[in-house]
């Protein structure tokens, strides 16, 4: 037994749920507790401990960055979509007469209230509409319905 050195023993009290992760690692791998503790606890205390966490900051703040391009991107779908429809609306609508608008005012939370709840009815239901335009989008070229 010359050349092995003596191993020191600690004791350590874990978390039941990491005990059970610790004892289903070390079972998958065919190594004991000890073994698997040893080295997650070298890797731990290592000098390049703090690059692996920093790579893998780096790699979480790339994913929100997409994240965040993602919704910069359907944002600005959402108000080009929105603007779209106002001067399509604006353009093909005529201005109703006095006594019609004044009948149509009158009606107005009402319909309101049938829109809100047919916009909820929409999103529960989904796929979201931001993604038939996504999907959409090369049949609408093809076919030629440009608004602009």
């Amino acid at each position: 037994m010359a050349g092995r050195t003596k191993k020191a023993q600690i004791t350590v009290y874990l978390e039941p749920d990491v005990m059970d992760l610790l004892a289903q690692y070390a079972a998958q791998r065919d190594q004991s507790m000890s073994l698997i503790a040893q080295a997650a606890i070298a890797s731990f205390l290592s000098p390049d401990s703090a690059e692996r966490q920093e790579a893998a900051l780096a790699r979480r703040l790339g994913q929100i960055d997409r994240r965040l391009a993602r919704l910069e991107r359907d944002l600005g779908i959402s108000t080009e979509a929105f603007a779209t429809f106002i001067r399509f609306w604006l353009a093909t609508t005529p201005a109703l007469p006095e006594p019609a608008a004044q009948a149509t005012r009158a009606k107005l939370s009402e319909r309101y209230a049938a829109y809100t709840r047919a916009l909820g009815r929409r999103l529960a239901k989904g796929p979201q509409p931001r993604q038939e335009i996504v999907e959409n989008v090369g049949g609408s070229e093809k076919e030629g319905s440009n608004w602009s």
